[in-house]
């Protein structure tokens, strides 16, 4: 996925096509949540405007992240469609690209290698947390476990400790007596 600017120019008239596996697993190393990662593939299209070339790709692959209740493994399956532009000349005005949210990326070297914006939107793709949910239903994730139990605002914590049930009992003879 690495194109010389020479190369990239002989494609302005017919296109450039892009149908690619990408390895990633260099992901694990830079972000521990991301316990594995199958190699994405790569497919998309190229733009030219004047100097300018844009790659408009969709990358598709599948993480395994760890469930934010159980930490158990859970898969996650993306598809992202990022849109990465490149100006091919040297930039000799001194003015930084920038139209609208698109953010246009000035060529170091003689280079253009996508594979590094490919794995910096795979990294931005990852949620906060994921939940796994039962495979054989579209249950709601286990809302307790061995020692613990998960807990919201709306449900009442009227629960008596086991431990202090005698305790409760104790109290309300003693009101029964009097």
């Amino acid at each position: 996925m690495k194109w010389s600017i020479e190369q990239l120019k002989s494609f302005k008239l017919k296109g450039l096509t892009i149908d690619e596996e990408v390895n990633v697993e260099e992901l694990k190393e830079r972000n521990p949540d991301i316990r594995e990662i199958t190699p994405v593939h790569v497919t998309g299209e190229t733009s030219f405007h004047g100097n300018k070339v844009t790659f408009h790709l969709t990358v598709k692959g599948k993480m395994v992240l760890p469930c934010a209740n159980t930490l158990e493994d859970v898969d996650f399956p993306f598809v992202i469609r990022p849109m990465e532009t490149f100006v091919l000349e040297a930039n000799t005005s001194g003015v930084d690209f920038e139209v609208e949210d698109e953010e246009i990326h000035q060529v170091s070297g003689n280079t253009v290698d996508l594979v590094p914006y490919i794995k910096e939107n795979i990294l931005l793709e990852i949620p906060i947390r994921v939940v796994k949910y039962s495979s054989e239903s579209d249950e709601m994730p286990k809302k307790s476990g061995n020692g613990w139990e998960v807990i919201t605002k709306e449900q009442p914590k009227e629960k008596v400790d086991p431990r202090m049930a005698g305790l409760a009992d104790f109290f309300n003879k003693e009101n029964e007596d009097s």
